[in-house]
């Protein structure tokens, strides 16, 4: 059967339209005429017969086999027009458009966090990424998206699983790059006793391992595992939010300030360990809201060390069960927020209510965020502008930064 890609869906394959509906073919490109086998509405085993100018080699040996990346076949120029089109699309189902700032994508091998999965073998242990829609495990050794110091921590987690893995149970390792070395959080590992803890303690100190957290329980400590917001040294809890690289934290951090400007009195709802909250003290009264107490605590540990920040006060609060109401608004200039995926519908219907000058809205999920926008513009305020932040380079996932202002 030979199709013609008509676009890119949001998940990062080609659809071309048939007789009865979509037809999806992974890994192609619009304008891309290719030929293949129709199983229910996908096209498999796929041959390209005339290939997208937008097409380029993969950067990655292992971008066929692995299912981290889907978008290597594909040049920068167009994945950045494609991820802000998805945007675009997600306002315009709102009813709503913006003026869109230059798109900030982060650069090849700078993800400063990854979580890959493990298996204990006869011969040794399989570690890696999935194979797309696979449970096949592909290793990554020349990985083009992590950071090289998260590689260069493979031999010590293959360790990890050779002393707590399991040949019928897969294992997750999450891993963070800090200042102090990796930051490892394990699931899914035998159950630890006291020799199989003394022998990760002395891994994790041979390997200069940071911290070591075994199914939720802390079982090594080398050294803390900060991290630099602004002025302040942070060590987040294990498994804690972090942004996934540091020039799109960075990326997001310059579009936040110039979305609040000379705001002397700010409030950052959904607050983390602080990667907005701190930064932002050094020029403005701030008041941290965040549901997770462990998070909270690593703000105010870090920010009580810092020198040079305005007055920063905190509050473990479920904005979700329990929104900030229009009274605790009072004098505040600047709202940031930066919800999960799921949004923030109940706090921006409070936010909706108020006479707040300026909100800073951060995202990761365009619909979420159209949804929570059309709230705030149907209450009078206008989205000023869109800034598109791409860390998470080669994949469908989209972030952002926005502005609203009364």
């Amino acid at each position: 059967m030979k199709l013609t890609i008509d676009r890119l869906g949001h998940h990062g394959d080609g659809i071309a339209i048939g007789d009865h509906g979509p037809i999806y073919v992974p890994g192609c490109l619009p304008d891309e005429e290719v030929e293949g086998d129709l199983v229910k509405d996908t096209l498999t085993n796929v041959r390209i017969i005339t290939p997208s100018s937008n097409r380029v080699k993969p950067p990655c040996a292992h971008a066929r086999s692995c299912g981290g990346c889907l978008m290597q076949h594909v040049s920068d120029a167009f994945v950045a027009d494609w991820k802000q089109g998805i945007v675009v699309g997600a306002l315009a189902a709102q009813g709503l458009s913006a003026p869109f700032r230059p798109i900030a994508t982060s650069p090849a091998r700078s993800r400063r966090r990854a979580t890959l999965s493990a298996r204990k073998t006869k011969g040794g242990v399989q570690m890696g990424f999935h194979a797309r829609a696979s449970d096949t495990l592909v290793a990554v050794p020349n990985c083009q998206l992590l950071h090289p110091d998260l590689i260069a921590a493979f031999p010590a987690l293959e360790a990890l699983v050779k002393l707590g893995g399991s040949r019928t149970v897969e294992v997750q390792l999450t891993i963070t790059r800090s200042l102090a070395g990796a930051d490892v959080a394990v699931t899914g590992g035998k159950p630890l006793d006291a020799q199989m803890q003394m022998e990760m303690a002395r891994l994790c100190e041979a390997e200069k391992i940071a911290r070591l957290t075994w199914n939720g329980e802390t079982v090594a400590l080398r050294a803390a595992p900060m991290q630099r917001f602004g002025r302040a040294l942070v060590a987040p809890p294990p498994g804690a939010f972090l942004q996934a690289t540091a020039e799109g934290e960075q990326a997001l951090l310059q579009a936040v300030a110039l979305a609040i400007g000379p705001a002397s009195k700010v409030v950052d709802l959904f607050a983390g360990s602080g990667t907005f909250s701190i930064p932002l003290a050094e020029r403005a009264e701030v008041h941290a809201v965040e549901g997770e107490a462990t998070m909270i605590a690593a703000l105010e540990k870090g920010a009580r060390a810092a020198e040079g920040l305005k007055r920063l006060t905190t509050e473990t609060r479920d904005l979700f069960r329990r929104p900030l109401e229009p009274d605790e608004f009072k004098g505040v200039e600047a709202v940031v927020i930066d919800p999960p995926r799921a949004g923030a519908e109940a706090q921006v219907a409070v936010l909706a209510k108020t006479k707040l000058p300026v909100i800073a809205y951060v995202s990761c999920n365009p619909a979420t965020f159209a949804r929570d926008a059309r709230v705030l513009v149907e209450a009078g305020y206008r989205l000023d502008w869109v800034q598109v932040v791409d860390q998470f380079r080669w994949s469908s996932h989209v972030e952002l930064a926005a502005r609203f202002s009364r």
